[in-house]
Order: C-alpha cells, then sequence, then structure tokens
C-alpha cells in the first residue's frame, strides 16, 4: 500500500484548512496542496500530482461535478466527493458516483464536537483507500440484460456485502436480477442519506424489488433488502420463510452491519444461500464467508482487479473462503445461477 498525496479543493478557506489539518494528522497520509477552484485545482494536479483529491460538490464557477467529470475524462484519477446531506446533495452523490468518484464524504457542518471528531476520523482511511484503489484501471461497464432464461427459485438465498465503492458495484450488478429474484439481503457501509436515496432510485429501475432491510421481515422471493443503518447490525433467521432480524450491538471489527454477523448468521442457521463480498475496505466479511463455505454454501469474491476498492475481497480470498473470483457481470449470474432450479 502507498502512502496518499492529496490535493484538498474548496472554496471555502476554513473548510480547506480543517481538511488539510484534519488529513495531515492521518497516518500515511500527507497533503501536498490545497485549491479554491477548479482553475487553481487543474494547474495544481499538474505541478504536485497527487495521486486523490478531496473535492467539494458545491463550488461558484466550475462545479464540482463538473470538475469531476472533466478529471474522470481525460485523466482518471481517485477522487473523494465532499457534499451535504440534503436530499439535493444525496441526488449529486449518486451522479457522482455514476461519474467515477470513489468515495462521497458527508460535511459533519452541525455535528456536535464529538459527532464530528468520530465522522472526521473515517476521511484519512478513506483517502488512503482512495489513493490504492483501481480508479486508473477502471473498465467501463458492459451493458447488462435482465435474463431471459427461465428461472425456478431453490430455495436459497443471496447475501451481500459491500462498502466502500459499492453503491457502483451494485448497480452494475444487480441489473441482471431476474423480477423474481431470490431473496437477497445486502449488507452495505455507506452513508445512510445516500443510500435512502440509492435505494429509492434501484427500487424504481430494476425488475425486482429494492427495499430497506426492516426488522421481522420474511425473505420471499423478488426483493432485494439492503442494511445501512450505521446502529444496527442485520442477521438472518432460520425459518420457513427466513426472517430479516435487526440488532443492537457493538460494532463488529469496527463494522456496523457487519457482513461477518450476516454471513455468520446464515451458516450457523444453516440457511440454503450464495454469498459473495464485493468492492470495500478492510476485512469485513471474510470470517463469515468462510463459515458459510465451510456449511457448504456458494461463495464468491468480486474480482480484485475490476473491485474499486480490493481490501475487502483479497481479505476473503487470502481466508480460503471464496470459491470463484468473477467480475461483476459473470458474478451476477453465477449467483443467481445458484438459486435456480434449472
Amino acid at each position: 500500500m502507498h502512502e496518499a498525496r492529496v490535493l484538498v479543493v474548496d472554496d471555502s478557506a476554513a473548510m480547506r484548512a480543517l481538511f488539510s489539518d484534519i488529513l495531515d494528522q492521518a497516518k500515511n497520509v500527507t497533503v501536498v496542496g490545497a485549491a479554491a477552484n477548479a482553475a487553481e485545482a487543474r494547474d495544481q494536479i499538474r505541478e504536485l500530482k497527487p495521486n486523490v483529491v478531496t473535492l467539494d460538490v458545491e463550488m461558484p464557477g466550475m462545479s464540482g461535478i463538473e470538475f469531476l467529470e472533466e478529471i474522470m475524462g481525460s485523466s482518471p484519477m481517485p477522487v473523494v466527493m465532499l457534499s451535504s446531506l440534503t436530499q439535493a446533495g444525496t441526488e449529486t452523490s449518486l451522479k457522482a458516483y455514476e461519474l467515477g468518484a470513489v468515495e462521497c464524504f458527508p460535511k459533519p457542518l452541525k455535528a456536535t464536537p464529538e459527532q464530528f471528531s468520530k465522522t472526521v476520523g473515517k476521511l484519512g482511511k478513506i483517502v488512503l483507500a482512495a489513493a490504492n484503489s483501481n480508479v486508473r484501471d477502471r473498465k467501463a461497464p458492459r451493458e447488462v440484460k435482465v435474463s431471459e432464461a427461465h428461472f425456478e427459485w431453490n430455495g436459497h438465498i443471496i447475501a451481500l456485502s459491500a462498502s466502500m465503492g459499492g453503491i457502483d458495484a451494485l448497480t452494475q450488478m444487480l441489473s441482471c436480477f431476474p423480477e423474481k429474484c431470490p431473496p437477497t439481503v445486502v449488507a452495505l457501509n455507506a452513508e445512510p442519506g445516500i443510500v435512502e436515496t440509492f435505494i429509492k432510485r434501484m427500487d424504481g429501475e430494476l425488475k425486482c424489488s429494492v427495499k430497506a432491510a426492516r426488522d421481522g421481515t420474511p425473505l420471499t422471493q423478488g426483493t432485494i433488502h439492503i442494511a445501512f443503518d450505521p446502529e444496527r447490525h442485520v442477521v438472518i433467521e432460520p425459518g420457513s420463510p427466513a426472517r430479516l432480524r435487526l440488532i443492537d450491538r457493538d460494532p463488529v471489527d469496527g463494522m456496523r452491519p457487519s457482513a461477518n454477523l450476516l454471513f455468520g448468521s446464515i451458516a450457523r442457521g444453516s440457511v440454503p444461500a450464495a454469498a459473495a463480498v464485493l468492492t470495500g475496505m478492510g476485512a469485513d466479511g471474510a470470517k463469515g464467508l468462510k463459515l458459510m463455505r465451510d456449511a457448504g454454501c456458494k461463495t464468491f469474491a468480486q474480482d480484485r482487479k475490476s473491485a474499486l476498492v480490493a481490501e475487502a475481497p483479497t481479505a476473503a480470498i487470502e481466508a480460503g473462503a471464496v470459491e470463484s473470483e468473477l467480475e461483476l457481470d459473470d458474478l451476477g449470474a453465477s449467483i443467481i445461477g445458484c438459486c435456480n432450479i434449472g
């Protein structure tokens, strides 16, 4: 893992100073410069050669989104967008993901000192992961169509985990799911406001239904349940049908919801299932996926070269938890195939 050399771009001098100070205190992160607008940033990228940029969404003149589009169109590099938590802000964040942003980080403008400290403490880790991401090697996704082949559910559920880069990966992977898809549970660690907007969009675009995970919900065909509440874990309760349970418990290895808990509950409950670890930071999911594999479940990981952030898939593969490592297009089709009688 190489160090992060960061250029901070924000029209507010106070914000430039604040985020520069935060990042300079992070391990293996160095702020090489700060810019007030796109023109200054363009010059500093050329002169200072940062390997990651933090970019304010709302700048006068050329907006952050417009500058992001320019960067990704001319010389792609890792960009972390800084945005508000308004409805408009979450819509803009989804647009940023579509354009190639590695992550969208909420500006903690109205947070208490404790909340602020907790929130900004994540930024250094995010920037370091961004600097080591696969943005420059990213391929344009192939057009994926919902399979027209006959699908007859065999009773297996699907469990997925993702964090950094997950919204982009799920957008692509879930696009191939049929209307009567297997019950699917996703542990997604991302900003809740953005995920809520993402769920609404996906529910309108996919043939199947996409919902926020709710405690006690039965797992039936045709619905993808996304768990993203940073205060609660998601597990599977065995039964006919199996049910979602959201539980209050401390973070597991720093994560909540924890993919290890989700996958582990499936393995211990002998719930027929297939699972995959997608792009993300850290090692969440590796231990639980290994339990699932040992219990006879089909287990996958997103291909490390195609994953935006390969830390989580790499950890699962190195733990011996993965049977197959696949690119997203093939992974979606394969995991659906595990749940098909035909």
